[in-house]
């Protein structure tokens, strides 16, 4: 069995047709969901690239493996999807964007050289790297952009210094002059890319290369792409494909610019959100990002119909989601961060070709599901140990089987805000600036470490416009839902170095080989089925 895993990044769960969008139509998507389950209550682990990818790829909190912000490396050390499908003989390779930041002082400090074996896997998050590509400028960010492209971009005409920036990520003007995708004036211009040679296009055909070049081993392909992310700037005939009338209405309410929480207040204040706040700006850049969605949903019907023409289908698990959402001037907010559910919710769609799946296909599930869940899942396909004592998410096969099974009661995202704006504004130190969500499938909680928390609750209120976090009348929630929040915090995070029945087998009694403690003589030591070292009287 096989795996192809593919994200896209800062796509919302609810602008795919089959999560009931009414003016765009992903029918490549709708088909895997057809053939799958639609996972309908999945979220992040953090809403911000960086934290939430690592959580993803290591199974663990974002507490937990301790890379909480973009740029925060994954330390040395922290065991990820790719050491758990070695040690079952599955190539787990990359094809697209992690976000991953080498632990290069970490590497250092052990010895590790970059450029060896190991060093290659400790950098690249357990990956085997057939392509990186984070979509970034090549002269701010090496090693995370992809040279592969930009020359790919050059044997098919289009030169530069930098060719991602000057084809892929800008457009020409009306008076001939090169306009930046940078700037949001600029969404609606056509990318100077053509559409065959776009970033989305080319991804999808190197991993069809992958997957064409893989024999009968099992393997993971996670095939991440960039799009919709920003830069918002689609090629033809994406750019205009949609206009405003199409664009699903802006969900906030003038009351929510009157919540009297100090952490809503300063990040409506920071520029990105006063930006998407603006109905121009909506109005130009909301169209492209459902542009970039329907390319990307045009590239999955490619991909699709590859696997069925190689008999792919048969033997590989796909597995469709985002890393997070976009606000999109929800909430009067840009970019994603905290928890609503336009960031913090994410698309999951699975399609498993074994015969026990075959109950579920084509339905809808409703289990709180994290995305920390996958690695196990694929863990477990492989017929490995899904090692609780490490994993903190649940394997979904239960769920993909129809099996009767207790699932879990709520859901956990974490934000760490220390480098954001928002923390000075509200004059927090940065070792407190954290956020926890606790969702139980009503009440969305999140503590706010020096504040009071904030409260949705979402049976009544779906679109999370009234913040009941300083009523009295919900105190008993907040108190229910805070113990939760303890609870969860109280639990081991680390000790991830030996598994339960190793440390069920360290606490039998008198079984220690050569540690005798509190026994008075011989005869009380041979009483415990023990005996005195060789050599020794008693």
């Amino acid at each position: 069995m096989n795996v192809l895993w593919i994200m896209a990044d800062q796509l919302r769960w609810d602008y795919l047709s089959c999560y009931g969008a009414k003016h765009i139509e992903t029918p490549n998507l709708d088909w895997l969901a057809s053939k799958g389950i639609r996972f309908n209550k999945a979220y992040v682990q953090s809403p911000i690239c960086g934290p939430s990818r690592m959580s993803f790829y290591t199974g663990r909190y974002v507490r937990s493996h301790g890379a909480t912000w973009n740029g925060f490396p994954l330390r040395v050390g922290e065991p990820t999807l790719g050491d758990h499908l070695r040690e079952l003989g599955v190539k787990c390779s990359l094809v697209g964007k992690t976000h991953m930041i080498a632990d290069l002082e970490g590497m250092a400090r052990l010895g590790i050289e970059p450029e060896s074996t190991i060093g290659a896997l400790v950098s690249e998050c357990g990956f085997e790297v057939f392509v990186r590509d984070d979509g970034l400028n090549h002269s701010d960010y090496p090693g995370r952009c992809a040279e592969d492209y930009d020359n790919y971009l050059r044997a098919h005409g289009m030169d530069g210094d930098n060719p991602w920036e000057e084809w892929a990520n800008s457009a020409i003007g009306d008076d001939g002059t090169l306009r930046t995708g940078w700037l949001l004036k600029n969404a609606p211009l056509p990318a100077r890319v053509p559409r065959e040679h776009s970033e989305t296009s080319w991804l999808t055909t190197r991993g069809i290369e992958y997957i064409s070049a893989q024999g009968d081993q099992p393997w993971l392909c996670h095939l991440s792409y960039i799009k919709p992310h920003w830069p918002y700037l689609a090629p033809q005939p994406y750019n205009d494909m949609y206009s405003v009338v199409d664009v699903p209405a802006v969900n906030r309410s003038d009351a929510e610019l009157h919540d009297d929480h100090p952490l809503l207040r300063a990040w409506r204040s920071m520029r990105v959100s006063k930006s998407f706040s603006r109905d121009e700006v909506r109005a130009l850049v909301a169209p492209v990002y459902m542009g970039l969605i329907k390319e990307l949903d045009d590239q999955m019907g490619r991909l699709f119909e590859y696997l069925k023409e190689s008999g792919r289908l048969d033997d590989t698990m796909i597995v469709f989601c985002s890393d997070h959402g976009d606000n999109m001037g929800d909430h009067w907010m840009g970019e994603k961060d905290l928890f609503y559910d336009c960031s913090a919710r994410i698309p999951m769609i699975v399609y498993d070709p074994r015969k026990e799946a075959d109950k579920t296909r084509g339905t809808v599930n409703d289990a709180l599901v994290e995305g920390i869940d996958l690695t196990p899942t694929f863990i477990e396909l492989m017929g490995g140990d899904t090692k609780p004592h490490i994993l903190e998410g649940r394997s979904l096969q239960p769920l993909l089987f129809g099996e009767p099974s207790q699932w879990r009661e709520f859901v956990v995202s974490e934000y760490d805000y220390s480098t954001r704006d928002a923390r000075r504004a509200i004059k927090v130190d940065q070792n407190d600036a954290r956020l926890t969500m606790i969702f139980d499938g009503r009440w969305k909680y999140v503590h706010v470490e020096h504040f009071r928390p904030l409260l949705f609750d979402l049976h009544n209120d779906p679109d999370e416009l009234v913040d009941l976090g300083n009523d009295s009348v919900f105190s008993h929630e907040i108190k229910r839902l805070r113990d939760i929040h303890f609870s969860w915090a109280r639990k081991h995070h680390n000790r991830i170095t030996k598994s339960a029945e190793m440390v069920e087998k360290m606490t039998e009694p008198n079984k220690r080989p050569g540690i005798l403690i509190g026994y008075w003589d011989k005869e009380e030591l041979e009483a415990h089925g023990r005996s005195l070292p060789d050599n020794a009287e008693g």
